[in-house]
This record gives structure tokens, C-alpha cells and sequence, in this order.
């Protein structure tokens, strides 16, 4: 029962590591991160693009002796994961070096495993289930994430577009008014009697 409780506290504590995070990087530069991790260790790094130009960042993971071991190019989403092969300083980086004038939110999370044993007779099923159970979570919260990234994008532009409708009804409504107007004009001065004296 001991067991139980204490795999429910990891349990909680790993859908706490699995909040995202939500930053802004200016036009023209790069944000870096780092976690520390041993030989052994799991990472993984799930991002979108949420706002700001054409929805694209570029996305570079470093070792510690500062190898590139992944790297993407103007991508809107993004996963990557790692097995730490060194101990030391993993860096992740997004980089918006390639816009000039257009800053880009970007929503991140990076999660963790806890590790669990490879001989199964030292594993508890129930201890399988909660790990099980806590990657589940994490893979449905990044999800709803996603989603509301989406959803939030997809207003924006339905905002946007119904601001330009509203614009071009409004010019059009003049439009008319002026050709109307230059009818009757028209129209009446083509009628007019003209007396000559």
C-alpha cells in the first residue's frame, strides 16, 4: 500500500514536469535551454509555433561537447527525444535568426522518464501501469496543447478575415453610393432641355 502512495506522488509529480511553456523570441535571434542529464536519461522536446509570420522556427539540440545531434529547419511542430550518451549540459535551441521583423511565440515541453528497471522480476505491475498511466498524460496533455495552439491560430485568422470582409463591404457600400450618385447625375444633366437664346 506504501508503494502505491509513493508511485502516486511520482505520478503527480511527473504531470507537474509536463507543463508547457510558452515564450516569445524576437526577430533576428535565438533562445536557448539546457537540462542536465546522466548517461542513460530519456528526454524528450515537443514544440509549435503558435504565432508570428509564416508559423516556422528553426529547432537545434546540442550534446555537451556541443554537437548537433538534431537539428530542424523552419518547421511549425516539432518532437524530438534523446537517450543521454554522455553525462553533462544538453542544450536545446530555437532560433528565429531567419526573420527579420516578425516575432514567433512558441509553446514547448520537454519530458523525463523515470528509470525503470529491464529485468521485469524487479518490476512491480502496478509500478508498470502507473509509468504507463503517467506517459498516457503526458502524451494527451500535449495533445489538448496542440489543440489549443491550433485553435487559437485558426481565430486569429478567422478574426483577420472577417476584419478584411467587414473593410471591403465598406468600400464597396461607397463605391456603389458613387456610381449611383454619378447616374443620377448624369442621367439628369443628358435630359436637361437646352434653350438657346
Amino acid at each position: 500500500m506504501s508503494s502505491f502512495i509513493v508511485f502516486t506522488i511520482v505520478l503527480l509529480s511527473l504531470m507537474s514536469l509536463a507543463a508547457a511553456h510558452t515564450i516569445t523570441i524576437p526577430a533576428n535571434t535565438k533562445d536557448c535551454y539546457f537540462e542536465t542529464l546522466h548517461k542513460g536519461d530519456k528526454m524528450s522536446i515537443t514544440y509549435q509555433v503558435g504565432d508570428g509570420g509564416h508559423l516556422d522556427i528553426d529547432f537545434m539540440v546540442y550534446d555537451p561537447s556541443d554537437r548537433i545531434l538534431d537539428s530542424s529547419v523552419r518547421q511549425s511542430t516539432g518532437t524530438f527525444s534523446l537517450v543521454a550518451g554522455l553525462d553533462g549540459r544538453y542544450t536545446y535551441c530555437f532560433s528565429n535568426e531567419m526573420s527579420s521583423v516578425t516575432d514567433k511565440v512558441v509553446s514547448f515541453n520537454v519530458h523525463g522518464t523515470i528509470y525503470v528497471y529491464e529485468d521485469e522480476s524487479h518490476t512491480d505491475p502496478l509500478e508498470r501501469e502507473i509509468l504507463e498511466l503517467a506517459d498516457g498524460l503526458a502524451a494527451i496533455r500535449d495533445e489538448q496543447e496542440y489543440i489549443v495552439m491550433r485553435e487559437r491560430t485558426h481565430r486569429n485568422t478567422a478574426e483577420s478575415t472577417n476584419d478584411r470582409v467587414k473593410w471591403w463591404s465598406i468600400f464597396q457600400f461607397f463605391v456603389l453610393f458613387g456610381v449611383c450618385f454619378w447616374q443620377v447625375f448624369y442621367l439628369k444633366r443628358f435630359f436637361e432641355v437646352k434653350r438657346v437664346v
